[in-house]
């Protein structure tokens, strides 16, 4: 709408002009006449004429519809055989009124008429999704059952009851994936007499992993179960030498989840004739997961400060989430990395699309586009944090969809990687990927989307320079093994996790990882070639696992492999850190002095008393510590990240394990700690058993014990699996 008013602030206005356009005289004039149909889910309920004269009949246009003359056919009931489609397709599960099928395979409509149809009666299905439908676009599709040519999806008679036809639908296996509207129109004169709008026929059509023809068939049926039909997951946590995992409910079977995730490609006007193609689809809701630039899903925050929502541990999965976005259309606060993935396989998984949630550990970001992740310390040795720009995360999780890439070369389709964790834009929004896993591998970065920067993240050298008091920068030790040190992902139909890190990358030093990091540098990946002399001096970092509220012992090993004994000028320092590497407050810097004999080693026990760090913690449960020496001309360098285990729940199930049969679960907790907990928030939540319920506790004192039981009602069967997750101010899982 063009509104003009013109007004005097000091006289009575003289005129005053609106000027409204109409549809016919739109920004679009002098293009296509209409909007591009970017709405799936709400659409005019009476979109189509339930008569619609024949082009060529010259028929004037005349009432909606007209009654059928005496003894013509008509339809009398549309039967859309759920029962049996459903367990053909695999889509029992979903919680949900109407059929959803995948495309690529049959299912069958029971259609009923007013008398046996004869040879001469001419009827056909039509299936329409979102507005302005349009059969050249695959939103208007015919499906005819005669020797007439219908649309490209392929229809036949099943079976001939009499007044009762059985017949069989099959969705091509490029087919829009959403919500179409379903009618039988019967050829009557001059025109289609169609049956009325009715939404309890209407179909959910879904990628297809189990069809040859669809671009996300995985041959495998055990991986199509874990990575379609498994709505529950685990997510990998921590640090690589000391891997923590996380349960995470997918849910994409629950009831309102599928809506949600069309409304999410809705609210990204994403063209309702591009939801067939999977490349763009996992590339947009990449980008829509997150809220960065598009009012996506998720607000990322990496603070301390969750006083305007949730804290990211405190989610137990997608579900709440998705429902909230839904409801409300704003930004759901807050997520960290497994949010944005765990929502992210939800979405994939509920479409039908293969799709598991991987962690990479020492997950580099470089901020310089570059494979160089630049550590810079200041001349005593100390890390000079205000130079550095690059960081490490401790782990950083992303998705993989199994996917066939049409525009890539042979050999690169696959698992392909997918981030929405806003981090760098690509073609101008916070998205990354689908990038070819077989690509990565190879370095061949010049290959669509965003190969180079998932590259870096499992190869970076980590760089190791010193600063001097001009500003220069000399390099002492280069490490090309910190890197992505592991690569995991949930195994095939257990808890157990599983090391994939060879699909990215090979061994570290070996002739192909030579060829492959060559390759990269060729397509701009800049590599570190600093020529340092061979250290006979070097340094780690051990210590065993540690939980929150102990002593923490570090093992420092000195390693002198020269002729001489050299004495080494170290230095500690301490830190509390967020899992992204980044300082969340420093506590603790120690110098010591150890002398190395020649070709010996040298252990310093050094530790770290709970008094000093538990102050300084806030929410955050990591711990880095550096320590840095230097032995004549020789600097030596380690890194160690320790992550404090929390206290563990305790979950009880009683009551007979069946469908519709009332269970109860209790969870209870025990606080160890000599502090209380505050502000507690305590949620559990099963896909297909029960909901997302939360308790709330103002403070659980020391040595206290909580016990909270609840009853729930099983909606599907098999084994089935709850999370419960407690959160507060002081203790964060």
């Amino acid at each position: 709408m063009d509104n003009t008013v013109q007004d005097s602030t000091d006289e009575p206005p003289s005129f005053i002009s609106v000027t409204t356009m109409s549809q016919s005289t739109s920004t679009y004039r002098g293009r296509y006449t209409e909007p591009v149909p970017t709405s799936n889910l709400s659409t005019l309920e009476e979109d189509f004429p339930e008569f619609e004269p024949f082009d060529d009949s010259g028929t004037e246009a005349g009432p909606r519809s007209y009654a059928p003359a005496a003894g013509a056919l008509s339809v009398q009931n549309i039967d859309m055989c759920q029962q049996v489609n459903k367990p053909n397709h695999f889509t029992s599960a979903y919680d949900i009124e109407n059929l959803v099928v995948r495309r690529g395979q049959e299912f069958i409509i029971r259609v009923t008429f007013s008398h046996p149809p004869t040879p001469e009666d001419d009827f056909q299905l039509e299936f329409l999704i979102g507005s302005n439908p349009s059969a050249n676009k695959g939103s208007l599709v015919v499906v005819t059952f005669g020797a007439r040519h219908g649309g490209p999806w392929s229809g036949r008679i099943v079976e001939n009851q009499g007044q009762t036809l059985v017949l069989g639908v099959t969705p091509t296996a490029d087919a829009i994936v959403g919500k179409f509207r379903t009618y039988v129109a019967i050829v009557a004169g001059s025109g289609l007499q169609r049956t009325k709008r009715d939404p309890q026929t209407d179909l959910y059509v879904l990628y297809n992993a189990w069809c040859p023809e669809d671009a996300v068939f995985l041959p495998d049926e055990a991986e199509r179960r874990e990575y379609v039909l498994n709505d529950c997951g685990v997510i990998y946590q921590g640090s690589a030498g000391s891997v923590a995992q996380r349960d995470w409910m997918y849910g994409q079977f629950e009831r309102g989840i599928l809506d949600a995730c069309i409304y999410i490609l809705d609210a990204s006007r994403m063209p309702i004739y591009n939801r067939g193609n999977v490349i763009k689809l996992v590339r947009k809701g990449s980008a829509m997961i997150n809220s960065q630039d598009d009012n996506g899903v998720l607000v990322g925050n990496w603070s301390d400060d969750y006083s305007m929502g949730k804290a990211p541990t405190s989610w137990t999965g997608s579900v709440r989430i998705l429902l909230q976005y839904v409801n409300t259309g704003v930004p759901v606060c807050y997520a960290q990395c497994w949010v944005f993935a765990g929502v992210f396989n939800t979405f994939l998984r509920c479409l039908g699309i293969p799709a598991r949630v991987i962690t990479n550990f020492s997950s580099a970001h470089d901020n310089t586009g570059n494979l160089k992740t630049d550590l810079i310390f200041k001349p005593d040795g100390t890390p000079d944090k205000r130079h550095t720009r690059d960081s490490i995360w401790n782990y950083h999780c992303w998705n993989e969809v199994y996917i066939v890439r049409p525009d890539l070369p042979p050999g690169l389709s696959g698992w392909q990687v997918v981030d929405a964790t806003p981090q760098e834009t690509s073609d101008g929004h916070f998205r990354c990927g689908p990038a070819s896993v077989a690509a990565i591998k190879e370095g061949l970065l010049c290959h669509p989307f965003d190969a180079g920067f998932v590259f870096a993240e499992v190869n970076s050298d980590v760089v190791f320079l010193k600063r001097d008091r001009y500003g220069t920068l000399t390099p002492f030790r280069v490490d090309k093994t910190h890197v992505g040190q592991a690569v995991y992902t949930k195994a095939v139909g257990s808890s157990s996790r599983m090391e994939i890190t060879h699909t990215y990358k090979y061994p570290e030093g070996s002739a192909e990882d030579t060829r492959s990091t060559s390759r990269a540098e060729e397509y701009g990946c800049e590599r570190d070639h600093s020529e340092l002399p061979d250290a006979q001096l070097s340094v780690t970092i051990t210590t065993n696992p540690c939980s929150l509220g102990q002593d923490v012992n570090l093992m420092v090993d000195f390693h002198n492999q020269g002729e001489l004994s050299r004495t080494v000028h170290a230095h500690l320092a301490s830190s509390v850190v967020f899992y992204t590497g980044v300082t969340a407050n420093h506590f603790k810097d120690q110098d010591f002095v150890v002398t190395v004999a020649a070709f010996q080693m040298e252990r310093v026990m050094l530790k770290i008393t709970a008094q000093e760090y538990m102050p300084h913690l806030g929410s955050q449960l990591c711990l880095h510590f550096v320590v840095t020496g230097q032995a004549d001309d020789q600097s030596v360098t380690a890194i160690k990240v320790v992550d404090l285990v929390t206290p563990k729940l305790t979950l009880e199930v009683s009551g007979q394990p069946q469908v519709n049969q009332e269970m109860f679960v209790t969870v209870s907790f025990t606080n160890p700690f000599s502090f209380p907990l505050e502000n507690v928030d305590l949620s559990m939540e099963g896909p297909g058993l029960m909901g997302d319920r939360t308790r709330h506790y103002s403070v659980i004192e020391p040595q206290a014990s909580i016990s909270w039981m609840e009853s729930f009602v099983p909606r599907l069967d098999g084994p089935r699996r709850i999370v419960a997750v407690m959160d507060s101010n002081t203790v964060r899982q």
